[in-house]
């Protein structure tokens, strides 16, 4: 029994005319990669994190393919929001529309065998960006690097709200798991590993493993992230995975 992880699926399956194609080849049949590795590695006794954006759907019901698709897969699969899962509204409808296999974390957290894990979508902070790790290319759908540079004055008010929902999250963890896992869309500290609000609410509530997403078209040299203060921070965008599921547990 085994855990693993893998973000940013950006299923289209209700929505057909949001495919990946656009975002570089790299993203040419991009379900059919993620399937065929999934189901190379992962069994069904195992438990698979995706940290947000399962899905570009606007609307629940336009999210069930992409659900009913992951739901297929082998193993029990935890997810959380991502800044693109506009389908995902109250706890009590997402709760309505994922399948039997699919777990969602909002303000609780999720338990399997002696593994607690908890989390939160985070949101973007003035503490660190990572502009100078990506490679930036136009497209209908991505932010300019003048638009990301320019500063929200909404930002920092829901990156406070974040860190209250992440540790009201992990607060539910089980005191008496012997492994402790955040999950996170946003990354949570920078990719040098200098403390961060986020990061010090992780150590507080002693997690051993953070895994997180959101990043896409990382340089190919670019060293990211690590092990600080005894939490492994795992980034698990699917493209920067090239498209397979890591094992962060055995």
């Amino acid at each position: 029994m085994a855990v693993w992880a893998i973000a940013d699926l950006h299923l289209s399956f209700g929505v057909p005319d949001k495919g990946m194609d656009i975002f570089g080849k790299q993203w040419e049949q991009w379900t059919v990669k993620i399937e065929d590795n999934w189901r190379a590695r992962i069994h069904d006794d195992d438990l698979v994190l995706l940290a947000g954006d399962t899905s570009w759907a606007m609307r629940p019901e336009e999210a069930r393919p992409d659900l009913e698709w992951i739901d297929e897969l082998p193993g029990t699969k935890v997810i959380i929001r991502g800044n693109h899962d506009y389908w995902w509204t109250s706890a009590s409808q997402v709760k309505k529309t994922l399948p039997a296999s699919i777990h969602f974390i909002q303000n609780n957290a999720f338990h399997w065998q002696d593994i607690t894990i908890g989390g939160a979508r985070l949101w973007d902070t003035a503490e660190y960006n990572f502009n100078d790790y990506i490679d930036f290319i136009h497209n209908p759908r991505a932010k300019t690097l003048a638009e990301m540079e320019k500063p929200s004055s909404d930002m920092e008010k829901i990156y406070r709200r974040e860190l209250g929902r992440l540790e009201l999250s992990l607060k539910d963890l089980n005191p008496k798991a012997t492994t402790r896992i955040a999950m996170v869309h946003y990354p949570p500290i920078s990719a040098d590993l200098k403390e961060s609000e986020a990061s010090a609410i992780l150590e507080r509530y002693h997690i051993d493993i953070c895994v997180f997403g959101h990043l896409h078209n990382l340089k190919k040299d670019a060293s990211l992230f690590g092990t600080k203060n005894d939490i492994q921070y795992i980034l698990t965008s699917c493209d920067y995975l090239q498209f397979v599921p890591i094992k962060i547990l055995d």
